[in-house]
């Protein structure tokens, strides 16, 4: 392990983290708030121990997969402590535990809310919660190689340790020209989401929600959420930015050059907007009898799905009192998730394609044992890596459902309540469905549960792997 490689980076993520606290600090003294040093406290900490830890400039810069693990799963776990400060220091969450849920759930862009009356926090406060959500969608580590000034090729290992998905790739050659291009797609899509709310909201509003959307994570700014506005012109645009950011960002690069029909071809889309469609028609026609016409019922089903796979959380009814057939729907989604290489979290519409063209292959081979079959995703042949890499990831995937589901089970909380509260944690959703659904949040839950579900949220958002990885002994030997 090049320990002081990891450190390096580490404590350049903590200065790109101070500058970006600069923002609601702007906010806080553009509104006359008195939380202007709240903010103040945490840039000033970041940047001593940032220049603490990179004032040695002559260091080995050779990096492999597990200097990539170490750097990501630090780097998150230290931006969520300092990114909690603000709350803290303002009292506006005084309870640290508290405050550190709510910074993990924006970073990791699950959207969950310890909070009974967001509408009490200040501007400056708003804005922090909203912009850990844009930070987190596309990862502060893709933004750090897009902007520092010398990357190496092996830096990729921070971007697959970072992204979402199977098995990411570089878009072009260059690993900073990849996160570059990534984040000039991120920051255009995220713009024009502003753009076109700015014709029925206001400028704060807008942009909080923009980066709500962009980054999948779903905080907003009131109590009702975006059932706030009761606006269908502003439901049908985050809809539509939602299911947009739900997309593998290397299918906008190719419409980008001008390959649409072979981004058009992807797997993956036809299969994820496939599933948006049938659920979004199983609900509607489910549900229809609980609005006074077809129109609303297909207005509420479509934001909600929209919502739940690509994990936003945003909410525009009580799902709640749905049917159980829609509830059901909705859960499935929870686990399903968005696209690889997208901001959402969830499994990935990829591993589930791959998962079930496995289990056909074995029956098939059940039936014919002799016939040989090879799995294609993509057109491509899937190697035996990368379909070792899925199920590994499965078996961890249950597991740590499985504990986390029986820790959380023990404040005694109704079934329902206790396990979508795990499962909208795990795969960064955010609201469930009983105490923890639309109308509800996790005030009530004990610090160990709350902690458990911090741990879930990092390790859905990280896939997994990454923070794993920190507790193993061998990470951490010289070789």
């Amino acid at each position: 392990m090049n320990l002081r490689y990891v450190l390096h980076q580490v404590g350049n993520i903590l200065k790109v983290e101070a500058a970006l606290l600069s923002l609601p600090l702007v906010i806080s003294i553009i509104y006359g708030e008195s939380t202007v040093y709240a903010f103040l406290i945490p840039i000033a900490l970041l940047l001593a121990i940032g220049f603490l830890l990179t004032y040695k400039k002559d260091i080995d810069r050779t990096i492999y997969a597990k200097e990539g693990f170490a750097v990501v799963g630090i780097s998150w776990i230290f931006m969520s402590l300092f990114g909690t400060l603000p709350f803290v220091i303002s009292q506006e969450i005084p309870n640290f535990i508290n405050a550190f849920f709510e910074t993990v759930s924006g970073f990791s862009t699950t959207g969950a809310s310890i909070l009974e009356d967001v509408e009490s926090l200040s501007k400056g406060m708003l804005f922090w919660r909203s912009l850990t959500h844009w930070i987190g969608g596309m990862g502060i580590l893709v933004f750090f190689l897009a902007i520092m000034p010398q990357t190496s090729a092996r830096s990729m290992f921070i971007i697959k340790a970072e992204s979402p998905g199977p098995k990411p790739e570089k878009i072009v050659s260059r690993v900073k020209h990849t996160a570059r291009i990534l984040y000039a797609i991120y920051f255009f899509l995220t713009l024009l989401e502003i753009i076109l709310l700015l014709f029925k909201i206001p400028l704060f509003d807008s942009v909080v929600h923009a980066f709500g959307t962009a980054g999948t994570g779903g905080f907003s700014i009131w109590n009702q959420s975006i059932a706030h506005y009761n606006s269908v012109y502003v439901e049908v645009v985050i809809t539509v930015f939602m299911i947009l950011f739900g997309i593998n960002f290397s299918l906008f690069y190719l419409m980008l050059i001008g390959d649409i029909k072979k981004a058009l071809k992807s797997e993956e889309l036809r299969a994820y907007l496939l599933i948006i469609l049938v659920s979004i028609a199983l609900i509607t026609i489910n549900t229809f009898s609980m609005f006074t016409s077809f129109g609303e019922a297909l207005r509420y089903s479509s934001f909600q799905v929209g919502s739940i796979i690509t994990t936003t959380g945003y909410s525009t009814t009580d799902f709640n009192l749905w049917p159980t057939f829609s509830q059901w729907i909705l859960i499935l989604l929870m686990f399903v998730g968005a696209s690889a290489g997208s901001t959402g979290g969830g499994i990935k519409v990829s591993r589930i394609v791959i998962f079930f063209k496995q289990v056909f292959k074995e029956i098939r081979y059940l039936l014919h044992p002799r016939q040989i079959s090879t799995i294609t995703f993509e057109k491509k042949a899937v190697d035996e890596s990368t379909l070792k890499g899925i199920n590994s990831y499965f078996i961890a995937y249950m597991i740590i459902l499985a504990l986390a589901t029986l820790l959380v089970s023990i404040e005694g909380h109704d079934l329902v309540s206790t396990f979508t509260s795990v499962i909208a944690c795990f795969n960064n959703i955010g609201p469930g469905l009983g105490i923890v659904g639309p109308s509800g949040n996790y005030a009530s839950f004990t610090d160990l549960s709350k902690l458990t579900l911090v741990f879930t949220m990092l390790a859905g958002r990280l896939e997994i792997f990454p923070i794993l990885l920190l507790f193993s002994p061998r990470m951490w030997l010289k070789n």
